[in-house]
């Protein structure tokens, strides 16, 4: 199957925040597998180093996936247009 020929190109913003939230996970690990080590080798000081940073890598994929959600919402909610209020607006016949 060609690139791009079942789905549509993600918005630049919603791409960004993706590639950041990745390299922030990359790192994440990185950091935890070094924590790891550190503990099986009785390095008290590199571990906590270690959990610290991963501890704030977690905080930074967490931050990272809000982007992600926050940004996929705009970027839907300016494909709509400013006529509409919500997604599901017109979807269903109004009651009287």
């Amino acid at each position: 199957m060609a690139a791009g020929a079942g789905r549509r190109r993600m918005p630049d913003e919603v791409r960004a925040a993706a590639v950041r939230t990745g390299i922030f996970f990359a790192f994440t690990l990185v950091a935890l597998i070094f924590s790891s080590l550190a503990s099986l080798a009785h390095a008290p000081k590199a571990m906590t180093s270690g959990l610290m940073i991963t501890g704030v890598g977690v905080f930074a994929v967490v931050w990272g996936l809000l982007e992600i959600v926050i940004s996929r919402q705009i970027a839907a909610q300016r494909r709509r247009g400013p006529g509409t209020d919500s997604p599901l607006s017109g979807s269903r016949p109004p009651r009287h």
